[in-house]
């Protein structure tokens, strides 16, 4: 034990290596010693902590780490009184009841008295009495898809991409519970509260930045208006008024996901030089 932030973060798998990444790009820097559960991050008091994913909400909620990492489905199970500081925008997925595609569950409540398989048991069973229902829970930690085939199970409860497992096994969804992402959680009692909110400044500016691009064009004085429309920004657009008489320049972050259709509808509107430019961190 040292006096250091430490911070938990999951120790193997797709996670793993975002955790690892977004930390990384946020300016902690650290390298990873074979399988070492510990590594010291470079010019700042913290340590990062391997764990295993499943584990971070309970043992940041006893204190054995000050912030983790890990999805908000395992914080929701876990039922650990934490203090969510940030969505990280990866991860994310769907926690649904299914069941086979032919069969006599037909809504939630028919799903009185059966037995459901799955990893949250917690989620579901809080869930079923919404529908003042009860099931009898078959828990299990691995995959639960084959456990209706095996005949232990009339329904399993699982996290859900994009449904081609289902398919693969017969199964539907009968009702989505919720969706998850990734989070960043944080022991409410930590003794590095400063140091807390200057990572969790430094990872905030990194997911921002990770949804937005940076678009700049040109565009004619009598499409300005309809151009703002279109780029509001983050707050408000950067314009600037160029050489060329009634023509100006502007600049705004964009939703990443819209870059594409904004470009078009701006190139529509007679707005030239048309660039997009990715944006690596942020403070806004």
């Amino acid at each position: 034990m040292t006096e250091n932030l430490r911070i938990g973060v999951p120790s193997k798998g797709r996670l793993a290596e975002l955790s690892t990444q977004l930390l990384k790009e946020a300016g902690l820097r650290f390298r990873r010693q074979d399988r070492s559960l510990f590594a010291r991050v470079r010019e700042m008091p913290i340590d990062i902590t391997f764990l295993r994913t499943d584990d971070i909400p309970v043992l940041c909620a006893e204190g054995a780490i000050d912030l983790g990492i890990t999805g908000a489905d395992l914080v929701c199970e876990s039922g650990a009184k934490l203090t969510e500081r940030l969505q990280l925008g990866v991860g994310n997925c769907r926690l649904a009841i299914c069941v086979p595609d032919t069969g006599d569950v037909k809504t939630v409540g028919d799903l009185a008295g059966k037995r459901i398989a799955t990893s949250f048991p917690h989620v579901t069973e809080t869930f079923l009495a919404k529908h003042n229902a009860t099931a009898h829970f078959v828990k299990l930690t691995g995959s639960v898809e084959v456990m209706i085939a095996l005949g232990i199970a009339d329904a399993i409860v699982d996290l859900v991409e994009t449904g081609s497992t289902l398919a693969a096994n017969r199964l539907r969804i009968l009702e989505e519970i919720g969706c998850y992402e990734t989070v960043l959680i944080q022991n409410p009692k930590t003794q590095h509260q400063a140091l807390v909110d200057r990572v969790v400044r430094r990872l905030e500016g990194v997911v921002i930045a990770r949804a937005y691009s940076l678009l700049e064009y040109n565009v004619p004085a009598d499409k300005l208006a309809e151009a703002e429309a279109l780029t509001p920004g983050f707050e408000s657009p950067t314009i600037s008024r160029l050489e060329e008489e009634n023509w100006f320049s502007i600049r705004a972050m964009v939703k990443r996901g819209e870059v594409i259709e904004i470009m078009e509808q701006l190139e529509e509107l007679g707005a030239t030089a048309i660039l997009e430019t990715a944006i690596a961190n942020c403070r806004l």
